[in-house]
């Protein structure tokens, strides 16, 4: 009985598990070293309650390059079009990848979930 009370205590106070979500990353139009568009996104499972997505871009070859990320409203949309926000884009000497993450924000600003996706460029 005690470790059953010691774990729902400390489920609770862990706080809610983060929903279940994911993106994809197309290049689509996205040009090399002239390009601050973001590339087209594609979202499922964001969890009821986001009203911004927070997405950020690191270059996983080259780490300390700081690509940035922006955020943007979110009305239930399943993607985000080419140029949605404004980031420093891909301009690698050699294919590298690529990380977006993702967050799902709700009203106050607290995470409700977090989705990444990997993609190779060029």
């Amino acid at each position: 009985m005690r470790l059953i009370i010691t774990t729902m205590i400390a489920a609770s106070l862990a706080g809610p598990a983060l929903a279940d979500m994911s993106a994809s990353v197309d290049w689509g139009p996205t040009k090399k070293c002239f390009d601050s568009k973001s590339p087209p996104i594609k979202l499922s499972g964001v969890p009821a309650g986001t009203t911004r997505l927070d997405i950020r871009m690191i270059d996983l070859d080259a780490p300390n390059f700081h690509h940035g990320g922006g955020k943007v409203d979110y009305a239930g949309n399943a993607s985000l079009a080419y140029g949605a926000f404004s980031y420093k884009g891909p301009c690698p000497p050699t294919r590298h990848k690529y990380r977006f993450t993702i967050k799902a924000l709700d009203a106050k600003g607290k995470a409700l979930a977090t989705a990444s996706a990997n993609k190779n460029f060029p």
